[in-house]
């Protein structure tokens, strides 16, 4: 178990259903082996392209910039994945970016990980300036759950280091309950936001955590008081250990439609899955 402090004062003292508390605690249920969840639930493996890079959709390649993660998230769909074989780590940035230059298809560049915010600003620093210099990429993503899980973690070097790319830039959060979305976060987004940095937010549906109409309406909601925007809302990957957080399907589209109804259409994020070999997120 791996969860900051920050993130733990969020939780209500001894309750053990706290939806906070549930997506970071190790369960017995992690080792019951379920049919259909797997140590590889998104094809992750069959898309590496080497040093750390993943290529799955067109248009916009994956960095595997680190394995390291502020919190371990009880539901990861990459808690599996081998990373000491396979990220982009600082004497592999060079073949990264060669592959990328080598391929004028890319126009995105999506840094991920485990979280590229647990790269420091230098290390962060060298890895965008490498970017930039490749003529056909357009757009730089950054997905982290660190800000939600440690604010503090967006520094004024890290805001200038982004601002200064010439690539458009977005963050996209990783959210799952309104209670994420405090005021110290807002706080530490402010200048991500006067930086002109693109906020999104994407959701894990979880069973026990965010499965309810109201939940997910405050999630949205709180989370446009603080300048982010939905994007989506993911159906729980099947990876193996992660069984017990799975929300039927049906469940799920029932909950999509309720949510339609409440919000406005600029709020509601769209309900995907990922599956092996598809050339997208696909609407559930």
């Amino acid at each position: 178990m791996r969860v900051p402090r920050y993130y733990a004062a969020l939780m209500t003292y001894g309750d053990a259903q706290d939806p906070l508390l549930r997506q970071v605690l190790p369960l017995g249920d992690e080792l019951v082996a379920v049919a259909g969840f797997s140590r590889d639930p998104v094809g992750d493996l069959a898309a590496r392209a080497g040093s750390g890079l993943l290529h799955k959709y067109h248009g916009r390649a994956l960095v595997i910039t680190t394995g390291a993660c502020a919190v371990h998230c009880r539901y990861c769909f990459r808690r599996h994945y081998p990373y000491g074989d396979d990220h982009a780590g600082r004497d592999q940035w060079q073949p990264l970016l060669a592959e990328l230059a080598a391929r004028p298809d890319i126009e995105e560049a999506i840094l991920s990980g485990g979280d590229p915010l647990s790269l420091s600003d230098t290390r962060l620093a060298a890895l965008i300036a490498g970017l930039d210099a490749i003529p056909h990429l357009k757009r730089l993503r950054l997905h982290s759950r660190q800000p939600v899980v440690l604010p503090s973690r967006l520094t004024e070097e890290l805001v200038r280091l982004l601002a200064r790319s010439r690539l458009t830039t977005s963050l996209v959060l990783h959210a799952n309950h309104p209670r994420e979305m405090t005021a110290a976060l807002g706080q530490a987004l402010g200048p991500m936001r006067s930086a002109g940095i693109t906020l999104l937010n994407q959701a894990v549906l979880l069973a026990g955590v965010n499965d309810q109409l109201e939940i997910q309406v405050q999630l949205a909601e709180h989370g446009y008081v603080l300048g982010i925007l939905p994007y989506y809302l993911h159906q729980l990957d099947p990876v193996a250990g992660a069984a017990h957080f799975k929300v039927p399907d049906e469940q799920a589209r029932a909950l999509h439609r309720a949510m339609r109804d409440r919000l406005p259409g600029y709020l509601l994020p769209r309900l995907v899955c990922e599956l092996p070999g598809k050339t997208a997120k696909l609407p559930l």
